[in-house]
């Protein structure tokens, strides 16, 4: 007799053994079958289970059908019924999308009622909680930015404090930029708190020592101009830097220009640099010339070209600047270029002119050329020299002629004045017509030039007027005291004043641009 029937769970690699069962067995089972028949029927009427097997010798295969007991079903049923239970449904995307707008339009109310217009901020992630973003605004507010300041750029408040904020502020901090300079740097650039301090930051602040910036110099590069730390290291920045080199600016030099004037890495050279320089050499300004002013006085780069310098150009030859001397003007005082309403200050200063001395346009002209700074002086400052030299005897006609022979004459300490004035009537025994015909006496150095010169020709028992006696070199000096006799010629000469070619010396091994100090200019960029 075989087994047909078998309850159970079968493994693939589960082997069932077939064998005939022996006829005392088969007795026993006989008796066990009448025995528990009544318990088989009882199981099968409460359908706990029945499984059938199906044994084929042939394929090696086993396959089984259960039929679950209603206790199964049961269990089943119920495990239908919770996964049909809202406890256990995931929220579809309509009901997710849903409490996302519900979201937005709570934190939208709640920076509208704190003055701050949420327009701009949509498409923006932004926190999922009004307290997430309540902490956001509070921080921004310990940094010293107001309202206004987060109207101004919104999408600051797509930032997280903990992810964004703080590690640019450390970093920051790490370079040396000051508490009290953060919240003026965030005004200029608060993008800054988006960026990532290895993959943005770290970068720009490395190609900025490369310029050869010294790192004491970098907090004070990023405040002036906190722009620079958004910048493509091969975009704007290398190619300025490059133009610069190649019109004759020294390589030891750029790290005082970046410094001193960090917008040139902003500049593009085909919009702003380049028609900026070809400009100013087609006034007359040769470009080693150009290169060693720039080195001096970067901000002259800073003009607008169209707004400022070709404008201001024109008002100097309206006012009788001669044409060929306009190179030798910008050179002397680049500042005159940069000087909002110029026409405007140069009229007020020739009218002032005019009532103190009498002056034409022409003379008006001459002193501007001589001395550009003029048109920078005030009037008291101004009215003051004119009454010393008054006080020393001159009359209004004669500092007339001085002022326009030597314009420098209204910018000197009127103390240094005095000693010198002293000296030349007492010692020298000068007469004040020598001082009418040269009136640049008064800008030597009394210690060092006019003192020792004056002890020379009087032990050798020479006589010469001022100007020869002053107007040249010390090495000049030495070569004019071997002379027998005074030449005549030497003796004619004009007034001292700027030489193009004084910028295109070459400079000593010790002399550099790049020792510079903290200026009033540089200062007014800071908060």
């Amino acid at each position: 007799m075989k087994i047909v029937n078998y309850s159970g769970i079968t493994k693939p690699n589960f082997i069932f053994l077939h064998y005939e069962m022996t006829s005392l067995m088969l007795c026993k089972s006989q008796v066990l079958s009448a025995s528990t028949r009544c318990t088989l029927s009882s199981w099968k009427k409460k359908n706990w289970f029945m499984m059938r097997l199906k044994y084929s010798v042939s394929s090696g295969t086993l396959s089984s059908t259960s039929v679950m007991s209603s206790s199964s079903d049961k269990v089943s049923k119920d495990q239908r019924d919770r996964s049909n239970s809202p406890l256990y449904t995931h929220p579809s995307l309509l009901q997710m999308k849903n409490e996302r707008i519900a979201n937005r339009a709570q934190i939208y109310e709640f920076l509208r009622g704190i003055g701050i217009i949420p327009d701009e901020l949509d498409g923006l992630e932004i926190p999922v909680t009004v307290d997430v973003m309540r902490e956001r605004v509070d921080f921004l507010h310990k940094l010293g930015l107001m309202v206004e300041d987060i109207n101004d750029y919104p999408l600051v408040l797509g930032c997280s404090v903990k992810k964004n904020m703080i590690p640019v502020l450390d970093y920051l901090g790490k370079l040396g930029v000051k508490k009290t300079h953060i919240t003026g740097f965030l005004r200029r650039y608060p993008q800054v708190l988006h960026s990532s301090v290895v993959v943005d930051l770290a970068p720009v602040v490395k190609y900025l020592q490369g310029m050869d910036i010294k790192p004491i110099d970098i907090p004070r590069v990023l405040v002036r101009y906190p722009e620079v730390l958004g910048f493509k290291l091969e975009g704007t920045m290398s190619t300025s830097v490059a133009y610069l080199v190649g019109i004759g600016v020294s390589r030891r030099e750029l790290g005082s220009v970046l410094t001193r004037y960090p917008e040139i890495l902003g500049m593009r050279v085909g919009r702003v640099i380049k028609p900026f320089v070809e400009y100013l050499e087609s006034l007359g300004i040769p470009s080693l010339a150009l290169a060693r002013l720039i080195e001096k006085w970067p901000h002259i780069l800073g003009f607008g070209l169209d707004e400022q310098v070709k404008p201001n150009v024109n008002s100097l030859l309206s006012y009788n600047v001669k044409e060929k001397s306009i190179a030798t003007v910008i050179a002397w005082y680049p500042e005159i270029m940069g000087i909002a309403n110029l026409d405007m200050r140069l009229q007020n200063q020739m009218e002032n002119f005019d009532s103190l001395f009498g002056f034409n346009a022409e003379d008006f002209g001459k002193i501007i050329q001589r001395m550009p700074q003029i048109v920078s002086l005030s009037d008291e400052a101004i009215v003051k020299h004119v009454n010393f030299l008054q006080q020393c005897g001159f009359s209004s006609e004669q500092v007339g002629k001085m002022v326009v022979g030597c314009p420098q004459l209204l910018a000197l300490n009127l103390d240094i004045m005095g000693l010198s004035f002293a000296y030349l009537k007492n010692t020298m025994k000068r007469g004040l017509d020598e001082l009418v015909a040269f009136p640049a006496f008064f800008t030597y150095g009394l210690e060092s030039t006019v003192k020792p010169r004056h002890e020379m020709i009087t032990k050798k028992g020479l006589k010469c007027s001022l100007l020869w006696l002053l107007s040249c070199t010390d090495e000049k000096f030495e070569e004019r005291m071997s002379y027998d006799l005074i030449d005549m010629e030497e003796m004619e000469g004009g007034n001292s004043s700027f030489d193009m070619n004084s910028l295109m010396e070459p400079r000593s091994d010790d002399e550099s641009a790049s020792d510079y100090e903290e200026d009033d200019r540089d200062s007014t960029y800071y908060v």
